[in-house]
C-alpha cells in the first residue's frame, strides 16, 4: 500500500504479473477477503433466484429475464455511478450503498420465506439488487489503484478476478446443496448477511490520502458531459469497448440460458444446476493461475481471440449436451474462457484511462459490458423459445467466432507503458478581470509561428493535440491558417466555463506533454502564444 501522501498513479501491464503478489499489501487483502464472502452470498442468491424462476415460470423468455433483470440495472446506471465515484468519497459511499443493499437482499429473503415471491416480484428485487451492484462497481474497481502501489495493479486486477470465480465456484455449488437441505429461502438470508461482510472491510479501511487539486469537485451532469467527451477521444479505451461488445453479447447466451439447460435439455435439480455454475467459477480460477503464462505467450489480441473461441466451444457442447459430464466439461471451458477474456478488457481499460476520470471510464466499461449481456440475454431467451435452445446456442457461437475477425483491428492494452501521471507543467493562467469560476464558456486560443516547410507535419501533430483537448474537457477545437501570413497559424477551443478550463491544465499528462513539446519544435524562434477570452456578460450595476 503507498503510504499516505503517495498519488498511486497509472498501472505496468507486466504481463507476467502472479495474481498472488497483490496479498502483499494488508489492506487489499482485507477488503478481497471480504468481498469474496460477499460474492459467495451475491452467487448463492443468483443460483437460486434462477432456480426459483424455473419453478414460477418455465418459458425460456421468462427465465432468461432473470439475467435481464441482473443486468439491465448495469447498463443504465453505471455512468452516472462511475461519475459519482470521480465526485465523492469512495469509501463512504460504499459503506452507505451496501447497507441498502443488505436491507433490499433481507426484504427478498422475507418474501422468499413466508412463499410470497411470484415471478414480477422476483425480477424486481433481482433488478434493484442489480441496481445496487450498478451503483457500487466503478467505485469498487476505482479504489484498487488505493489498494496497491501501480506496479502491482496488473496483479491486483486478476487477483480481484480470481476472488470472483472463488466465489462463483463456491456460490452456486453452495446453494444448490443448500436448497436441498434448508429450502429455497436459506440462500436469500445467506446473501443479506454475507454483505456484512464488505461493510465491516470498508469501516476498518482508511484509504491513502491524496493530493487534492484545490478545485472544488464536479457537479454531476458535468462530470458525466466530460466522461462521455473522454471516452468518445480517448482511442485507447473505444478499442476495448469494441471488443468487449463483441464478446460478452455472444458470451451472455449460456449465462442466461444455463437455467433452461440443467432442468430440461439434461434434466437436472437445484444440485446440478450449481455445480454448473461452480464448474464456471472452477475453471475460471484454473484459468487465473495459468494466464501470466498465457499472456506472456499470446499478448492481449490473442488471448482474447483464445478466450473467444473457448466461449465458441461451450456454446456448442451446451447445444449439444445431454448428459451432466458434457455440461460440466462446457462449463469449465467457459469458466477458462470467461477469466481470460475479462482479465485481459479489465487490466485495457485500467491503463488506458488517467486516475481523474478513472471511475467514469471504468463505468463506460461497465455500461458497455452489462448492456451487451442484457441485449444478448433477450435475444437467446426469445431464440430459445422459438426456435429451441440448442439452435440458440449455435447461433450464438457463430455469432462469436465472426465477431473475432470484425474486430481484430481494435488493439487492446496499446495505452500501456504510456505516462498518465499529471504534468503540471501547463501554467495557471494570469488574469486581469475578476471573474466567477462557473463563468464562461471560455475561448482558448494559441498563437503558432511555423516554417511552410514543416506544415503538413504540424498540422498532423496538432490534431493529435485536438483529441488531447477534447479528451480532457474541451470542445468546438479546431485550428486555423492566416490568410495574410502563412507562417501563423491559431489553434482554438472551447471550455464550459472558467473553472472546467482549471481542471483542464490539472488534467495533462506526461504523455500528452510529450506531444506539446514536440509540436514547439516546429516553431522554435517563439513560443506560442496563449489567450483567453470568457463569455462577456453586463455587470449587475450596468443600467438598463
Amino acid at each position: 500500500m503507498p503510504p499516505p501522501d503517495e498519488k498511486p498513479n497509472q498501472p505496468s501491464a507486466a504481463p507476467n504479473a502472479s495474481p498472488w503478489i497483490a496479498f502483499r499489501h494488508i489492506a487489499f487483502t482485507v477488503v478481497w477477503s471480504a468481498t469474496v464472502v460477499a460474492n459467495v452470498g451475491t452467487w448463492m442468491y443468483n443460483a437460486a433466484s434462477g432456480w426459483l424462476m424455473t419453478s414460477l415460470a418455465a418459458d425460456p423468455f421468462t427465465v432468461s429475464m432473470v439475467q435481464v433483470a441482473s443486468s439491465l440495472p448495469m447498463f443504465l446506471f453505471a455512468l452516472p455511478a462511475g461519475a459519482l465515484a470521480d465526485t465523492v468519497d469512495k469509501r463512504r459511499f460504499l459503506i452507505g450503498s451496501e447497507i441498502v443493499l443488505t436491507v433490499f437482499a433481507a426484504t427478498s429473503a422475507v418474501l422468499v420465506w413466508l412463499d410470497l415471491m411470484n415471478p414480477s416480484i422476483l425480477l424486481v428485487f433481482t433488478f434493484l439488487l442489480g441496481a445496487g451492484a450498478a451503483f457500487t462497481a466503478p467505485a469498487w474497481q476505482s479504489i484498487v489503484p488505493l489498494l496497491v502501489p501501480k506496479e502491482d495493479l496488473a496483479a491486483a486486477v486478476t487477483s480481484n478476478g480470481v476472488g470472483v470465480n472463488i466465489s462463483r465456484a463456491i456460490g452456486p455449488a453452495l446453494g444448490g446443496v443448500v436448497i436441498g437441505g434448508l429450502g429455497i429461502a436459506a440462500p436469500f438470508w445467506i446473501n443479506a448477511l454475507s454483505n456484512f461482510a464488505v461493510i465491516g472491510a470498508l469501516l476498518w479501511w482508511r484509504p491513502p490520502t491524496l493530493q487534492g487539486s484545490g478545485l472544488p469537485p464536479e457537479r454531476l451532469t458535468g462530470a458525466l458531459v466530460v466522461g462521455f467527451r473522454h471516452v468518445r477521444f480517448n482511442s485507447n479505451l473505444r478499442a476495448t469497448l469494441v471488443r468487449a461488445v463483441a464478446f460478452f453479447f455472444f458470451a451472455s447466451a449460456y449465462w442466461a440460458l444455463l437455467p433452461l439447460v440443467s432442468r430440461t435439455q439434461i434434466a437436472g435439480g437445484p444440485e446440478l444446476y450449481g455445480l454448473l455454475l461452480g464448474a464456471i467459477g472452477l475453471g475460471a480460477v484454473v484459468g487465473a493461475f495459468a494466464l501470466p503464462t498465457l499472456k506472456t505467450a499470446l499478448g492481449p489480441d490473442r488471448l482474447v481471440a483464445a478466450g473467444t473461441l473457448g466461449t465458441v466451444l461451450t456454446l456448442i457442447l451446451l447445444g449439444i449436451a445431454r448428459h451432466p459430464a458434457l455440461g460440466l466439461a462446457a462449463c469449465l471451458v467457459a469458466g477458462i474462457s470467461w477469466i481470460a477474456v475479462l482479465a485481459s478488457l479489465n487490466v485495457s481499460v485500467q491503463v488506458s484511462l488517467p486516475d481523474w476520470v478513472r471511475g467514469r471510464g471504468l463505468a463506460m466499461f461497465v455500461t458497455v459490458f452489462f448492456g451487451a449481456m442484457t441485449a444478448g440475454s433477450a435475444l437467446w431467451g426469445e431464440l430459445a423459445s422459438t426456435l429451441g435452445l440448442p439452435t440458440a446456442h449455435f447461433i450464438a457461437a457463430a455469432g462469436a467466432l465472426l465477431g473475432i475477425g470484425l474486430t481484430w483491428r481494435w488493439k487492446l492494452q496499446s495505452g500501456a507503458g504510456v505516462d498518465l501521471a499529471p504534468s503540471m507543467h501547463w501554467p495557471a493562467p494570469v488574469l486581469a478581470i475578476d471573474t466567477e469560476a462557473d463563468r464562461g464558456p471560455v475561448l482558448v486560443t494559441v498563437e503558432y509561428r511555423i516554417d511552410r516547410k514543416k506544415r503538413d507535419a504540424f498540422l498532423v501533430a496538432v490534431t493529435d493535440l485536438g483529441r488531447q483537448r477534447r479528451r480532457d474537457g474541451a470542445y468546438a477545437w479546431d485550428v486555423f491558417e492566416d490568410a495574410a501570413d502563412s507562417e501563423r497559424f491559431l489553434e482554438t477551443f472551447m471550455v464550459a466555463s472558467w473553472l472546467e478550463h482549471l481542471r483542464q491544465h490539472q488534467r495533462v499528462t506526461n504523455a500528452d506533454r510529450v506531444v506539446q513539446d514536440a509540436i514547439r519544435e516546429f516553431g522554435a524562434a517563439t513560443e506560442p502564444k496563449v489567450t483567453h477570452f470568457i463569455a462577456a456578460k453586463p455587470s449587475s450595476t450596468a443600467s438598463g
